[in-house]
């Protein structure tokens, strides 16, 4: 199992509640959430197998910031 972490510019709920049917049809993805309360509201994903560029893809075609934050 690897842990990815992205910045983001996901606002709120109701944007994590549309983003959450992209995130659910990648294979791979174990669990994610966002913390709207970091100021760089981050997207933790734990994944077996995902490669970070992918969701940064999934998600800017959604519509959001997406940008993988190095350890």
């Amino acid at each position: 199992m690897e842990i990815l972490v992205f910045k983001t510019n996901i606002e709120d709920s109701i944007q994590v509640r549309k983003l959450s049917p992209h995130l659910k049809n990648i294979e791979g993805i174990l669990r994610w959430n966002v913390d709207l309360h970091d100021c760089d509201k981050v997207l933790r994903i734990e994944s077996n197998n995902l490669s970070a560029h992918s969701v940064v893809t999934i998600l800017q075609n959604a519509g959001y910031y997406c940008s993988e934050l190095e350890d």
